[in-house]
């Protein structure tokens, strides 16, 4: 277990997968093994690197199958092991129909599709959503089990196959671009301002804890958001702080926000 002075750099709500990373850790310096684990958001990453780097034999690879991948597996092994050509596990998912409505799909829907079918959020990458349908980034334990029941996202009759990381067609996520003039750089207050709710009603989800910024659990509506935080809060979307252009001569900040879309 980690000691507990290693917690006070962390949320309360992380600590369940820091044991388990400090886990992975003490294996691989201390009895030589090597792990491989499921996809990992960027905050993840981070508290692997964090912890990692506190034991000075073992190291951490880190591979998503595209060239920016946001979402990556890591290999957690002793420090002299030669990572670069170890096998990451990871293959594409393609996702394709004949019906036109495809080109209609967003990345939610490819998605809600993939859950929809028991699949757990870690075993996916990141998704490439194009007109004629979506590359997805999976664990490749799941994907004869794909390949045999995903036939449909969002009512469209889809049909799906495994490709190698070469086949991989990636596509950049757009942002919708919108200016805010608001008072201050508070959580609370960009996140109404974006998602078009009240100031009460944005309080209760951040309140809930579902709210992340940057990835990680942010509970207080008053935390300042920084130029390049990415908030997500559940059931709403996400954004990020693109810039701040400056201030008004009513001293309203001028924030640009993009959007995910």
């Amino acid at each position: 277990m980690p000691h507990n002075e290693i917690y006070e750099h962390f949320h309360p709500d992380e600590k369940s997968f820091v044991d388990r990373a400090w886990e992975w850790v003490e294996r691989a310096a201390e009895r030589h093994e090597t792990k491989r684990t499921d996809f990992l958001d960027p905050r993840q990453a981070h508290i692997l690197f964090t912890l990692a780097n506190r034991h000075p034999d073992a190291q951490v690879h880190l591979n998503g199958g595209g060239t920016h991948s946001e979402r990556q597996r890591a290999i957690v092994a002793p420090d002299y092991k030669m990572l670069d050509e170890e096998d990451m596990g990871i293959v594409v998912l393609e996702i394709t129909s004949d019906d036109r409505k495809i080109a209609d799909l967003d990345h939610g829907d490819y998605l809600g599709a993939l859950l929809g079918l028991g699949i757990k959020r870690e075993k996916i990458g990141d998704l490439h959503v194009n007109d004629e349908g979506c590359h997805v980034l999976i664990a490749e334990e799941i994907s004869g089990f794909l390949t045999g029941h995903m036939k449909q996202a969002h009512r469209v009759d889809v049909r799906t196959s495994i490709l190698p990381l070469s086949a991989l067609r990636e596509t950049k996520q757009e942002l919708e671009d919108q200016v805010l003039s608001v008072a201050s750089m508070r959580l609370d207050g960009i996140a109404s301002d974006v998602f078009r709710l009240s100031r009460t009603k944005i309080l209760a989800p951040i309140k809930a804890g579902r709210c992340r910024v940057s990835w990680k659990p942010v509970e207080d509506p008053s935390h300042s958001l920084r130029v390049g935080d990415v908030v997500s809060m559940k059931g709403f979307g996400r954004f990020k702080v693109l810039d701040v252009e400056g201030v008004s001569k009513s001293g309203r900040l001028r924030v640009r926000i993009g959007k995910f879309v």
